[in-house]
């Protein structure tokens, strides 16, 4: 392989979004290379969606969806991307999922989509397949990806850095030029050689940053790369202290947070306590289907005040043979946890689950860097606001990722002649070998600290501790990082504590006590 890489337009990840962009892109003629640093190219946030995605119900209409979007927004969401997205999101989930990628979503026994209802909706919109929605759609597109003759895909490559021509072209003149993305620096991890990939546009695609916190719903790439990446470049970050809590992850001692989904609780199940007594009834009108940060806030109160490790999610009412079909995936979790959700409840706690800022982009994924685009859960389109609506975010990731791909192909057409290429600095390889431990450690004191002074319920006082732990940790790391031999797992910390602080940050400037941003001072 030669020391740099070129395309059309490069895909960082390839959820849902960055895979749909990669495909509309490739579709409108342009050369696309995604890459990841996952061995697999369907590993990812979107594999372990489990609900489904907003469709259109029998009786329902655009401007329920947008008014169900902003009442769980918090009067937070843009009305304009809203209404944009309740127009235009349906009508490609049916051009693209359901009949261009054939995803099989569940039918009833006449054929017809089977609609469920999911948390703060109004309507039975939610269409699903089983209760592993998410990696159905993205088994579909990434086969769709595979097949396609313009784009390449590359795993095992981790985002160092973006290349800006302020920062990392050789000529002192560009520094002059309006701040612009023209690739990136890349470690080729089995190599553990970093290389620039350049590119005339270039889409961020990387998903969430649950992982900065204790307890998460994410999967171990959700750290912030993403957000890390547009903050060193300089690019403009919104709303990064709305993170959504998922009430209901599974709770067991020593094992990841598997989601238990809100569609059980759209199909019936009620939050209780070891004793039975129902949690939401005096707390909500919607009971177990009030908004999420509702829910788990809630729960934890619950927790605190009578000091119980966990609160119960309870479906048994709900036929046998009916749960096992409905939800498979969960039904075998649990049954291999030793829960038979059958005949008893199912231990929960809330765990964090998605952020609803990011990097701060329009209607067609641009952000506020030239040349760099950002899709799904690493941006910030305005749609979530406050508080993110259930099974919105696939709608989302999904629309913004296609109209942002099709559009870069398009300007890359429309201005053939005008995409400069600056010569790259080359990258400096250190030689000194991490220490496995201090990352570990390093890790730790990140996720505890957002954990207790960033998390559900947050003060002024635990923030500012929380902003001096990172503070000293972040000096700590850049120090050890300039030195060291770039591995995947050094940039993941290097990116994790710059997305926490980024994180508190926002937290910190907002006073007002709104949505998932829950401040009790």
């Amino acid at each position: 392989m030669s020391d740099k890489i070129q395309t059309d337009i490069l895909v960082i990840g390839c959820g849902i979004a960055g895979a749909v962009a990669a495909l509309s892109a490739a579709d409108a003629g342009a050369d696309v290379l995604v890459i990841t640093n996952s061995d697999e190219p369907i590993e990812g946030n979107t594999v372990y969606a489990q609900g489904g995605i907003v469709y259109k119900g029998a009786d329902d209409k655009p401007e329920r969806l947008a008014a169900d979007i902003i009442e769980a927004g918090a009067g937070k969401s843009l009305p304009s991307a809203v209404h944009y997205l309740a127009e235009k999101g349906p009508l490609l989930v049916k051009k693209l999922l359901i009949q261009k990628y054939k995803v099989p979503f569940d039918c009833d026994k006449n054929g017809a989509l089977d609609f469920t209802l999911e948390g703060a909706h109004s309507r039975q919109r939610i269409i699903h397949v089983a209760d592993a929605t998410g990696r159905a759609i993205i088994t579909s597109l990434i086969a769709a990806v595979k097949r396609h003759p313009k784009i390449k895909i590359m795993t095992g490559l981790t985002a160092v850095d973006l290349l800006t021509l302020s920062h990392h072209s050789k000529s002192p003149m560009d520094v002059y030029e309006p701040l612009t993305c023209v690739g990136l620096y890349a470690l080729l991890q089995k190599k553990r050689r970093v290389v620039p990939i350049l590119a005339k546009e270039t889409i961020l695609a990387t998903g969430g940053h649950g992982q900065i916190f204790l307890h998460t719903s994410n999967p171990s790439g959700a750290r912030g790369d993403g957000i890390a990446l547009a903050y060193r470049a300089g690019a403009r970050l919104i709303n990064l202290e709305f993170v959504q809590f998922h009430p209901t992850t599974l709770f067991q001692h020593g094992a990841r947070r598997f989601l238990i989904s809100e569609a059980l609780r759209g199909e019936g199940a009620v939050l209780i306590r070891k004793n039975g007594e129902r949690i939401m009834e005096k707390i909500h009108p919607l009971g177990s289907l009030a908004p999420r940060d509702v829910v788990a806030r809630a729960i934890q109160d619950v927790m605190l005040t009578h000091d119980e490790p966990c609160v119960y999610l309870d479906i048994r009412h709900r036929d046998a043979d009916w749960l096992k079909s409905r939800f498979p995936n969960i039904y075998k979790t649990c049954l291999e946890a030793g829960i038979d959700i059958t005949s008893e409840p199912i231990p929960v706690v809330p765990a964090a689950h998605y952020c609803c800022g990011g990097v701060a982009v329009d209607l067609e994924g641009r952000t506020s860097i030239r040349r760099l685009r950002a899709v799904g859960e690493v941006s910030c389109t305005g749609i979530h606001g406050a508080n993110r609506l259930a099974s919105v975010s696939l709608l989302e990731g999904l629309l913004w990722g296609y109209e942002a791909g099709r559009n870069a192909a398009a300007e890359i057409r429309k201005n053939r002649s005008d995409y400069y290429f600056p010569e790259i600095e080359p990258w400096i390889h250190e030689k000194e070998n991490m220490d496995p431990a201090l990352i570990y450690q390093d890790w730790l004191t990140i996720k505890y600290t957002m954990w207790n002074y960033v998390g559900l319920v947050r003060t002024t006082r635990r923030m500012e501790r929380a902003r001096q732990i990172l503070r000293e940790l972040r000096g700590e790391v850049e120090a050890f990082y300039r030195k060291a031999a770039l591995t995947d797992s050094l940039i993941g910390l290097r990116n994790g504590v710059i997305t926490a602080m980024a994180t508190l940050f926002a937290a910190q400037e907002n006073r007002e006590s709104r949505g998932c941003h829950y401040r009790i001072d």
